[in-house]
C-alpha cells in the first residue's frame, strides 16, 4: 500500500536575500526555498506555527509532501535541510527538493509488527525488542510504501528478525547492504540469568545515530 502524500501549503516570498527573510520572520513566517528539477528555485514562506507543528510530529525530513503554492503547479517535495536558531532551536529556514514520480530517494519507513499476541515466544513471556522502528529504504518517489510489515507468527524466544526476513514491495530495497537486525524476541527475565551462564553469545548489532 502506497503512503498517502500529505499536502503542505506555502506562499511565494517576494524578494530575496537577508532583508526579505527577516521581514518574513517578523510576520510570523519561515522563509524557505524549493529547488531541483527543471524549474528555477522558488522562494517561499511557511507559517511558523504550521512548520513547528509538523516538526514536532516527527519524521519531517523523511516525509514526501505535495507542495501547494498559489499560482504554481503542485509538486512533490522532500525537505533536505532545516536551519535553526542556535539559541532558541526554532526553525529559521527550510530547503525543499522537487521530486518526479520516478525519482529514487532514500527515506525512513515505519516498521509495523503483527501477530505479536500469537507468537509462541511472546506467549511464553518473551519480550519483543525492536532494534529499528524505522528502516531506511531506497524507494521510488511516486510509490512510497506507508509501512513495512514484520509477521511475528511462529516466532519463538531467541529468534532474531533480519531485513532479509521481510518481504519488501517491488522496487524497494534497503540502503544498507548487510543483513541488519530489525528486532528479536528476548527471553523472559527469569530465564536470562541462566542463559548468561551458557557459552552462547546472542547476535548483537551496533546502531549509529539516525537523522532526526
Amino acid at each position: 500500500m502506497a503512503r498517502e502524500i500529505p499536502d503542505f501549503h506555502a506562499t511565494v516570498r517576494t524578494g530575496t536575500g537577508k532583508g526579505a527573510a527577516r521581514q518574513a520572520r517578523r510576520e510570523g513566517l519561515v522563509p524557505g526555498i524549493v529547488y531541483g528539477g527543471e524549474s528555477d528555485p522558488l522562494p517561499i514562506n511557511i507559517p511558523f506555527n504550521v512548520l513547528l507543528k509538523k516538526l514536532k510530529e516527527g519524521r519531517f525530513l523523511s516525509t514526501l509532501f505535495n507542495l501547494k503554492v498559489d499560482g504554481h503547479d503542485d509538486v512533490r517535495v522532500i525537505c533536505r535541510a532545516v536551519e535553526r536558531d542556535i539559541v532558541k532551536d526554532l526553525p529559521t529556514h527550510v530547503d525543499f527538493m522537487r521530486l518526479h514520480r520516478n525519482t529514487r530517494i532514500n527515506i525512513f519507513i515505519h516498521v509495523e509488527f503483527i501477530n505479536e499476541e500469537t507468537a509462541p515466544g511472546i506467549k511464553k513471556g518473551g519480550v519483543l525488542v525492536v532494534t529499528r522502528p524505522d528502516v531506511e529504504l531506497s524507494v521510488i518517489a511516486g510509490d512510497i510504501p506507508e509501512k513495512i510489515v514484520v509477521d511475528l507468527a511462529g516466532r519463538n524466544v531467541g529468534d532474531v528478525i533480519h531485513i532479509s526476513d521481510v518481504t519488501l514491495p517491488d522496487g524497494v530495497k534497503p540502503t544498507i547492504e548487510r543483513n541488519f537486525i530489525i528486532a528479536s524476541i528476548s527471553a523472559p527475565s527469569g530465564l536470562r540469568g541462566a542463559d548468561e551462564e551458557t557459552d552462547e553469545t546472542p547476535e548483537t548489532e551496533v546502531i549509529g545515530e539516525s537523522e532526526e
